[in-house]
């Protein structure tokens, strides 16, 4: 006989989600894979900004690995507490930290559904990563049409963190319930500048990639369709504050899964055929 899921996790889609669903297979460990756009057999429907899909994906459920969307997230809460969820895992972001996170478009909703399970009856665990090193995939596109790289502020400092580092911390906090109930700052194991990112990636890749420095304007004009206006003012606002200051790390993915964070140089590598024309 199957075992019944008691692990909900949402964002089937996403990396970190799809990377977890991997972790709890190997284990054994059944679970539920939930997207609002199921793309695979046996994956659930859940849009988290639809309450009408919470009932069938939280039904039977005792733990939850959630994304930060806070359209619904009351109803979110209000359904799991009557479906007899324990526990929500959050990835949220370290952005919440900052200050004015309530009003900063890169914060608001991550502190906004920390906030409503915070206030919930729900055994609540935050995940809070800084810079996800995927976000280098934004070169993607003039690596390989050979243009260079615009950066507005190339001397601006991230802490890259592997999402196989965040899955495996998730995994680690849903399986082990002396780990819960906490919040944990996630980041990678170097403070980095993103043109030492793109030495780090040209090595990988087997070329040098080359930069430009552009303003704040035109880069606002590059990314507009693709990035809202608020948010890419946001995203420079940030740059700016962290150009020429290293950011702080933590040992947090370290003590949550029992090894030193993955750099840079590993993500470049395990992603370098993205980069590559």
């Amino acid at each position: 006989m199957s075992q019944t899921p008691e692990i909900l996790v949402t964002g089937g889609r996403g990396a970190v989600a799809r990377g977890l669903s991997a972790l709890l297979g190997a284990r054994g460990v059944p679970h539920r894979l939930a997207s609002r756009e199921p793309d695979k057999p046996g994956t659930v429907h859940c849009d988290l900004t639809d309450p009408a899909t919470f009932p069938g994906a939280l039904a039977g459920i005792r733990s939850v690995f959630l994304y930060a969307e806070s359209a619904a997230v009351d109803a979110f809460v209000k359904e799991a507490v009557a479906a007899g969820v324990e526990h929500v895992v959050l990835l949220s972001s370290s952005s919440v930290l900052g200050p004015g996170a309530a009003d900063s478009p890169l914060a608001a909703s991550h502190l906004a559904v920390e906030q409503a399970l915070l206030g919930s009856p729900l055994r609540t665990t935050l995940l809070r990563p800084g810079s996800f090193a995927s976000n280098a995939l934004a070169w993607a596109w003039p690596l390989k049409s050979g243009r260079p790289v615009h950066l507005p502020y190339p001397g601006s400092f991230c802490d890259p963190v592997h999402e196989a580092d965040i899955a495996e911390a998730a995994l680690a906090v849903l399986t082990d319930p002396s780990l819960g109930g906490r919040a944990y700052t996630l980041t990678g194991p170097q403070s980095l500048t993103f043109t030492a990112q793109l030495d780090i990636l040209g090595e990988v890749v087997g070329r040098p990639i080359p930069f430009e420095t552009v303003s704040r304007e035109q880069w606002k004009a590059e990314v507009d369709g693709y990035i809202p206006g608020p948010y890419a003012e946001a995203l420079l606002d940030f740059w700016a504050s962290t150009d020429g200051l290293p950011v702080d790390l933590s040992d947090a993915v370290e003590r949550l899964t029992g090894h030193a964070p993955r750099t840079f140089a590993t993500w470049s590598a395990d992603h370098a055929d993205a980069f590559r024309a």
